[in-house]
């Protein structure tokens, strides 16, 4: 790495922060790309405080800053699939497709404009090289881990993709931080999605997609409420759901088990409910770092969410192109829109968009009244 140029992704966080740092430590001509994503005049992003942390940043350490602004091909590449699963009824994650669309894809692109040899970002993966074919594998930080969010990255991207902090806690770096005054250091992490920000969810999304109330049942036909919009609820929601103390049943907590779009009725069960326990999932648009492996009742590792303990199960690739993904052990709330991330010990081989999920109590039709199941 020494002697090249590496553009590197500087947020205004921590941790893009030290991983600027630790470039310059290795002998890197570091140059920092700062992206605006989301433009929002009601102040609740924090895009333009953000950029000024990238500023105080690299007057610290004395590199050039770039600013570029994303927003046009954030909205095409990523707003607009985030709103079109939640009109189908479905839980998008819009960080992966972030990843591959944004940061390393228009990012990408543009550091190469600015005559980048590598790209850098403050992720907390690794990626190495072997026979010059990039692999991804897990941060070390087992609580910082970022390889799900970045499973759908090509090969290609990964190859010129430096992680300075792949290998190190998160506590190390907050140290690193201090240690070099930078002016981040105690900074909290962002979380979350920064066009929401910290603004009510329910009311972002009803700016842009027509809210539609309708029952809340049981599953076995009760109305017990009514519901402010499908979109607004996930499989395994607890929170919000205002039915509570009700004479008719015991105290345990309701949780959300089903969405019936047809008829557009909230399907909600109380206690542990087996219901939401699924043992078999189909997933659709595979996408693989390099080479897809052979998937005929595979034995791999996967994830079905982001800082799951890698879950055991068999892959196998269907007539259409989609795979059938079977768990040793059932799983909670497996939640069609999310991914599924398959694994070989440290190395991410890459995950697919969830589609169907096969229950182990399954929720009968003639319960709820639903012709069809969205999320069975």
């Amino acid at each position: 790495m020494a002697g090249r140029k590496v553009i590197l992704g500087l947020s205004g966080g921590v941790d893009s922060a030290v991983a600027a740092v630790l470039l310059a430590e290795a002998g890197a001509e570091v140059e920092a790309l700062h992206m605006t994503n989301w433009e929002d005049d009601e102040g609740y992003c924090t895009a333009a405080e953000d950029l000024q942390d990238a500023r105080r940043i690299c007057e610290r350490l004395e590199i050039p800053l770039h600013h570029v602004n994303f927003a046009r091909e954030y909205r095409d590449r990523v707003f607009e699939y985030f709103l079109a699963e939640y009109r189908a009824g479905r839980t998008p994650n819009p960080d992966v497709l972030c990843n591959r669309e944004i940061k390393f894809g228009a990012f990408r692109s543009y550091a190469k404009r600015l005559g980048g040899d590598l790209l850098a970002t403050g992720h907390y993966a690794r990626c190495e090289l072997e026979d010059g074919r990039a692999t991804l594998l897990k941060g070390v930080d087992p609580n910082k881990d970022q390889s799900y969010f970045l499973h759908a990255v090509s090969a290609d991207a990964l190859a010129e993709t430096v992680f300075p902090l792949g290998a190190l806690m998160k506590d190390e770096v907050r140290l690193l931080a201090r240690e070099h005054g930078l002016p981040v250091h105690g900074k909290k992490d962002s979380t979350g999605i920064c066009f929401i920000g910290e603004r009510p969810f329910r009311e972002f999304l009803s700016n842009y997609l027509p809210a539609n109330p309708g029952p809340i049942r049981s599953p076995d036909g009760r109305t017990l409420g009514e519901h402010g919009g499908l979109m607004f609820y996930t499989l395994g929601q607890r929170q919000g759901l205002g039915i509570g103390g009700r004479k008719d049943a015991g105290e345990a907590p309701w949780y959300v088990v089903d969405k019936d779009l047809d008829a557009n009725t909230l399907i909600v069960d109380q206690g542990d409910s087996s219901r939401l326990m699924s043992h078999t999932l189909v997933a659709g648009d595979p996408s693989w770092i390099g080479d897809a492996p052979a998937l005929d009742d595979t034995r791999l590792s996967a994830k079905v969410r982001y800082r799951q303990a890698d879950q055991s199960c068999h892959v196998r690739l269907l007539a259409d192109g989609r795979l059938e993904v079977r768990f040793d052990e059932p799983q909670r709330a497996v939640t069609p829109g999310q991914y599924v991330v398959f694994y070989a010990g440290e190395r991410c081989l890459g995950g697919a968009v969830i589609e169907y999920v096969e229950r182990v109590a399954p929720i009968p039709e003639a319960e709820h009244n639903a012709p069809r199941h969205a999320t069975n």
